[in-house]
């Protein structure tokens, strides 16, 4: 069996010396003794999968709310396909795999149900109490809401990941970055997971689309790297099924995406210089990026994405139910807390601010758990 110092001692064999290395870390908040065989990003790995705020994902909504069906992807699926992305991407660059997964499980731990409409609504609800930011809540979760260990709150994250939580995909200037410096950029492994996440949602979001019928394969025309890669399948399997068409040309794009980031970062890296962990800090915004013809199709897909998709009908139906129940149960638990369970209502006897419990106990509710919770406040013949 090999040690944690065996362990540590390949990474200076496989890794590119502008890799994150686990002996570099900054470390943890409390002090824990060190795993006989697992390094630090990967214990931060497993913690992650293991919390209660990981399982929840399942049964929160990405883009289409979990009761309308089986097939559509969850949070829980979306953040499995990013970090499988994240992977490979990290593996092409010699980057470490442990602490991109680490990250990339975690970026939307603190997402509320009924998705980004659900984050844009208790934003508004806390506006007058410091905000909502999915971000800042997803490192709220692992530093101090999960519950886990007897000396602390939290997971006790090393500090790479929890700054590639806090820096996912967002300004640095916000206060929750202030431990992290806002001056210097991430690791590799933190800028790749913004792309893995975009990878991922923009390809499934096409599968999902077509299977639910709000998007057409006329719709998709609109969008260069879709008409190429499905003229291509169509070349090649001319008397598919349309299902294997479908993900034959979503797979397509899904490579095409990450072959062109890891070729145009590898170009930049060599270009500027990097050779350290050191020089990485120093690079801002990114070094991670798309070349610019790729861009420039990332963009018109997701501008087609917005009109044809996230504007549809349906989906809008969605977010204004989601408005009235969220909103409703932020006011009900705001007006009387002990409507809240005793162990979520003991936090403010301790001293925690109202409007912030309330939102962490909302922001953590499953679709399906808000939508009962809504009935058993306000249908009178709901059961309590």
């Amino acid at each position: 069996m090999l040690t944690r110092e065996e362990f540590a001692a390949l990474e200076d064999q496989r890794l590119a010396g502008y890799a994150m290395r686990n002996r570099y870390t900054r470390g943890r908040v409390h002090a824990e003794p060190e795993h006989p065989f697992r390094l630090p990003f990967q214990r931060d790995r497993d913690r992650i999968i293991h919390c209660s705020a990981f399982r929840r994902l399942e049964y929160k909504t990405q883009v289409f709310v979990n009761h309308e069906g089986d097939y559509y992807r969850t949070r829980l699926t979306h953040t499995m396909e990013a970090a499988q992305i994240t992977r490979t991407i990290a593996r092409a660059l010699r980057l470490n795999e442990d602490l991109a997964e680490a990250i990339a499980l975690a970026h939307d731990l603190g997402h509320t149900p009924f998705g980004h409409a659900g984050e844009r609504i208790l934003d508004r609800l806390m506006r007058p109490h410091g905000g909502f930011e999915h971000n800042a809540q997803s490192l709220r979760i692992v530093d101090l809401l999960e519950e886990r260990y007897p000396g602390f709150a939290g997971l006790n994250l090393s500090w790479e990941v929890r700054e590639g939580i806090v820096k996912h995909s967002t300004r640095y200037d916000r206060p929750q970055v202030v431990e992290f410096d806002a001056n210097k950029a991430p690791t590799l492994e933190a800028q790749i997971v913004d792309y893995a996440d975009e990878i991922a949602y923009n390809a499934h979001d096409i599968d999902d689309g077509l299977k639910s019928e709000m998007l057409t394969l006329d719709d998709l025309e609109g969008a260069a790297i879709w008409r190429e890669h499905h003229r291509d399948v169509c070349t090649a399997y001319p008397s598919a099924d349309r299902s294997i068409v479908r993900y034959q040309t979503t797979r397509r794009i899904i490579d095409a995406f990450v072959a062109d980031l890891i070729e145009t970062t590898e170009r930049s890296l060599h270009e500027r210089g990097v050779e350290r962990i050191e020089d990485v800090w120093a690079i801002k915004p990114k070094l991670v990026d798309f070349s610019a013809a790729m861009a420039e199709k990332v963009s018109e897909l997701k501008g087609l994405l917005f009109e044809r998709l996230y504007s549809h009908y349906r989906v809008k139906r969605m977010a204004v139910k989601a408005d009235r129940i969220m909103s409703d149960l932020f006011q009900t638990y705001m007006s009387e807390p002990r409507q809240m369970p005793p162990h979520v209502h003991g936090k403010i006897l301790g001293g925690e601010p109202t409007a912030r419990v309330v939102a962490d106990y909302i922001a953590g509710m499953t679709d399906r758990f808000a939508l009962d919770e809504f009935k058993k406040l306000f249908d009178p013949y709901e059961k309590v």
